[in-house]
């Protein structure tokens, strides 16, 4: 007697059950619109109930819950950006549906779900989609389209390895003439560029879509070869394809398709400049006669970038610039007009400054694109010749315009100006006065900049320096400055030159009375140090003045008025809580009571007294020149044999006090004071430092270039060593002759340090050339169209290929066999000539134009 069946267990009842009630009670996706679009106020919380039910819904067993669970997803990840990479498994499990609406979501959850974090499922789905490309020749005519879905996986998700496995079945695809050839095009570019050993195979049935009767199949194998050649690819493996590019460039209708192609000549012809003849003509018909403004535009690119030697076709492209830049009612054709305006620089000059009336007026535009296009162009352009009038006319621009474009203005004018140790600047008065007039702007941020740039010409120019002290007082007293906390290294650094060089004033009591004057108690505590300290070195100098009689504006009253003005107005901060300002201020107290009976001396002017001596101590304290300081002076600086860089610095902290340590921290310009600011003994560092090691005078020895002199008469020499003199010719530079002009005041002397600046823009330049050379897509590319299949490609791609198509790659292999066999012995003949596989050689000077006829005919 039969055993009756075995009953269902509790686990599989529940879960019929559950599935059950997910398909009866289940949400379509029209329920989930309608409830998105009736309360537009709870949208996120229906999003997120939702999804929790498409959470539990998509796990179902049944194919139909699953479908609508994965609909609804898809709809909230393409609205609402929701990710699906949670459900990139079921998404597998819908392929193999004999539905085709099923399929056909599938495949788009698919696109959407895959990403570079969960492409390590995709070999899971290779067979599938092998059965899928494949059916092309069985699928039934309702529905005869089906690989056009797994193409459009290829071209949005995939991965190396299911390129190789997938790459035999494209070539059908790109073979046969009919509606899924664009598509397949589409797909072997991405396998192309995921896996360059599919080159082999995919390559010349690629080449062969450029000559396809269907102009939709030329348009996407054109659009694939540019993407191919696009930086940072190296586009010298597709010269041999110039004759079919040039044969779309003549035949073409198609815009869309012509532009793509002048993208491709427009890498080319650089490579090999006899290109440039033969699409000269047809591009100078697509300038005269074309309506397309985008192929315009883009024509005139490519005369700009690789043409410019081609005078009818520079003249062409200048015209239609200036038709682009006088389109009143497009404020995209000014945009692009102005944009393709500057690619003229610097080779057309003259065609930039025949349009400077319209791009002063671009830089008003109320397009904010347009005015920043405007401003490039206007740099561009700017030469030592006009630089004067360029500059001061942006500046008056950016005084009238918004906070951030006014900033954008001022940083273009302070960076090209400042280039090359201001080689653009010929009157150093005229560009001081401009810094100044930049930081009256009222919205100007640029402080630290315009500050940095009034020290170095400081320290670079020697004829600037009475205009510079100028300027510096012009800025002290104008209060509007004190206003905007951006400008603080600004007074700063007017503060500084107002000391440092006095010598160059007119009036050495009115710079006393800037840097005391009372809103300076707003300045921050690094900014009020600067001011004293300046005022030190105004005193000394007036006092030195005045005892040596070498100053007519310097006598009693004055010496009074300064001791009493600044005994004044600086004693009440000997109790400041700045302990910078409070050590300044001391110091400056005590020169005044040395001095302060400088006016009651004798007519000899109390040359063999103490005050005398003091004064000359303090002036020669003072009147060292400083001069700039290379970028390269640490590198230039051997490190001595006795100092450890890797010791260990904690034996500092029995130093340094506890309050001294929470003051450091707190006020970032003070940074360490020893527990005894009182003791004159010297403290040591470590066991191992020693008197001699450290000492001044060894130091000056070793590193003499970067200290100062310590006597006047020593310093004339060295200043005259590494400061040229006022108006000395300076070795020309490389292709400067072309920009300098005659002007009426010779340009001073600026010192310059700092060479070989280029260096790292340079290596970078060489490093990107490097990186394109060893691009292996580029190199397999070239094997193929020179007929050197490597053995290599072929047995990489060969160990990567799919098992459906075994039988084939043996037939294949045969045939690549026995073709090696024959050309074995020419190859054993040109071993010595040809370079190793593996060793790195320097590239051949023969480009890839001269190793095959192809584009030599072409050229003929």
């Amino acid at each position: 007697m039969a055993s009756p069946p075995p009953l269902p267990s509790s686990t599989s009842v529940l879960s019929s059950a559950s599935s059950l009630a997910d398909s009866l009670f289940q949400r379509s996706l029209d329920d989930l619109i309608k409830s998105l679009r009736s309360d537009p106020s709870s949208e996120p919380s229906i999003i997120s109930r939702s999804l929790s039910e498409i959470r539990r819904e998509i796990r179902s067993a049944d194919p139909l819950t699953k479908s609508i669970a994965l609909q609804k997803l898809t709809y909230l990840s393409s609205l609402h950006f929701h990710s699906m990479s949670f459900a990139a498994f079921h998404t597998l499990e819908l392929l193999p549906s004999p539905s085709p609406q099923t399929k056909r979501l599938a495949y788009l959850a698919a696109s959407l779900s895959f990403h570079p974090s969960t492409t390590d499922l995709l070999p899971l789905a290779t067979h599938q989609l092998h059965k899928d490309l494949t059916s092309l020749s069985t699928s039934s005519s309702s529905f005869p389209f089906l690989p056009s879905l797994p193409l459009h996986l290829l071209s949005l998700a995939s991965s190396p390895d299911l390129s190789s496995h997938l790459a035999p079945d494209l070539v059908p695809l790109l073979s046969r003439p009919s509606p899924l050839q664009p598509k397949a095009v589409a797909a072997t570019y991405r396998v192309l560029s995921l896996c360059p050993s599919t080159v082999p195979v995919l390559f010349k049935p690629l080449v062969d879509c450029l000559s396809s009767d269907n102009p939709l199949t030329v348009s996407a194998a054109v659009g694939a070869f540019c993407e191919l050649s696009a930086p940072p690819n190296d586009p010298a493996p597709y010269l041999p394809l110039a004759p079919e590019i040039y044969r779309v460039l003549v035949n073409s209708r198609s815009n869309w398709t012509l532009i793509k192609a002048l993208k491709i000549f427009s890498r080319l012809v650089p490579l090999e400049p006899r290109l440039g003849t033969r699409i000269v003509e047809p591009i100078c018909k697509f300038l005269r006669e074309s309506q397309a403004k985008s192929l315009v535009l883009e024509c005139i690119k490519t005369v700009v970038s690789c043409l410019s030697t081609h005078t009818e076709a520079m003249r062409l492209a200048i015209d239609k610039i200036k038709e682009l830049l006088s389109s009143d009612d497009d404020p995209n054709l000014r945009y692009l007009g102005l944009q393709t305006l500057g690619m003229l620089a610097p080779g057309h000059l003259w065609a930039l400054e025949e349009s400077r009336e319209v791009v002063a007026q671009s830089l008003t535009d109320p397009d904010r694109s347009i005015c920043h296009e405007a401003l490039r162009v206007m740099m561009a352009m700017t030469l030592q010749a006009n630089s004067i009038e360029s500059c001061t006319l942006l500046v008056r621009q950016a005084a009238k315009s918004d906070p951030e474009f006014a900033n954008e203005i001022l940083d273009s004018v302070l960076t090209s100006c400042s280039k090359d140790f201001y080689e653009l600047v010929v009157d150093f008065d005229w560009y001081v006065s401009l810094l100044s007039e930049m930081a009256r702007i009222v919205h100007c941020t640029k402080g630290d900049e315009i500050s940095r740039q009034l020290v170095d010409i400081g320290l670079r120019v020697r004829d600037v320096r009475p205009e510079l002290v100028r300027v510096a007082r012009e800025l002290l007293i104008d209060p509007s400055l004190l206003g905007n906390h951006f400008l603080y290294n600004v007074l700063s650094a007017a503060a500084w030159i107002s000391g440092e060089y006095v010598e160059f004033s007119k009036d050495p009591m009115e710079l006393v009375e800037a840097l005391l004057q009372p809103r300076t108690s707003l300045l921050p505590t690094s900014a009020r140090a600067v001011y004293i300290q300046s005022v030190l070195k105004v005193l000394t100098f007036s006092c030195n003045s005045y005892i040596n009689e070498s100053g007519s504006l310097v006598n009693d009253s004055v010496i009074a008025r300064m001791l009493s003005l600044i005994e004044m107005t600086v004693g009440p901060l000997t109790e400041s809580e700045e302990a910078e300002v409070e050590d300044r201020v001391r110091n400056l107290l005590g020169v005044v009571r040395l001095v302060a009976n400088i006016k009651d001396l004798s007519g000899d002017k109390g040359k063999d007294g103490m005050i005398y001596e003091v004064v000359r101590v303090m002036d020669d304290l003072f009147s060292d020149e400083m001069g700039p300081v290379s970028a390269n002076a640490q590198k230039k600086a051997s490190v001595p044999e006795d100092l450890d860089l890797k010791e260990n610095l904690a034996d500092l902290s029995e130093f340094i006090s506890g309050d001294d340590a929470a003051m450091s921290r707190s006020n970032p310009s003070i940074l360490f004071y020893p527990q005894s600011r009182n003791s004159s003994e010297e403290v040591e560092v470590g066991p191992t430092r020693v008197a001699e090691s450290t000492s001044l005078e060894e130091h000056r020895k070793r590193h003499g270039l970067y200290y100062l002199s310590a006597d006047k008469e020593t310093t004339e020499p060295e200043l005259t060593e590494d400061y040229p003199r006022v108006n000395e010719t300076l070795p020309p530079s490389n292709g400067d002759t072309a920009r300098r002009v005659k002007v009426t005041k010779p340009r001073p002397t600026v010192v310059k340090l700092d060479e070989g600046e280029d260096l790292t823009a340079s290596s970078s330049r060489s490093t990107k050339v490097e990186a394109a050379k060893d691009d292996p897509l580029s190199g397999a590319i070239k094997d193929v169209l020179l007929g050197r299949e490597g053995k290599g490609a072929s047995s990489d791609f060969d160990a990567s290929s799919s098992s459906q198509g075994k039988g084939k790659d043996k037939v294949k292999g045969k045939e690549i066999k026995s073709k090696k066999s024959e050309e074995g012995e020419s190859k054993d003949r040109h071993k010595g000539r040809r370079k190793h596989k593996h060793r790195k050689e320097p590239a051949p000077s023969v480009s890839v134009a001269q190793e095959t006829p192809v584009i030599q005919d072409f050229l003929l």
